[in-house]
């Protein structure tokens, strides 16, 4: 999903689910495109994810970082 800013920027916003944490990894599939692969997962760094993530969790990726929100 694509959502103008005030002042006509554009900035991304996805929603996606883990699907598995795997070490210092976790994979994420996105649930909010219509046109995307559902099968289709992402490998993220947990460096870069909410520090109490588990598997199941739904997160919100805006203004470049991810944040766990409720289902």
């Amino acid at each position: 999903m694509i959502r103008q800013k005030k002042g006509g920027k554009i900035m991304l916003t996805c929603i996606y689910v883990v699907e598995k944490i795997d070490g210092d990894y976790a994979e994420l599939r996105r649930v909010d495109a219509l046109k995307h692969d559902p099968e289709e997962t992402k490998t993220v760094a947990r460096a870069l994810l909410p520090g109490d993530i588990m598997e199941g969790n739904k997160l919100l990726y805006e203004n470049l970082q991810y944040r766990i929100i409720a289902d």
